[in-house]
């Protein structure tokens, strides 16, 4: 009954080592994914908050990307 707890227990611990150094050897793929992530997140937020307000025109908005308001 001991060997499969200890099989467990190895694979774990092998599956966590290879996790840390995977993590390691590519963190910058690993930032980039984060970056993206929080960008969605980000963009999911503004969409919600954006349905939540009046519509605005096309001029409206030119005008503000041209700092005219």
């Amino acid at each position: 009954m001991a060997q499969p707890n200890s099989n467990h227990k190895t694979l774990k611990r092998a599956l966590k080592e290879a996790l840390v150094e995977t993590l390691q050897e590519q963190r910058e793929l690993v930032q980039d994914v984060l970056a993206e992530v929080l960008e969605d997140f980000a963009l999911a937020k503004a969409i919600r908050q954006g349905k939540k307000t009046k519509t605005a025109t096309r001029d409206e908005v030119f005008d503000i990307l041209h700092g005219k308001r």
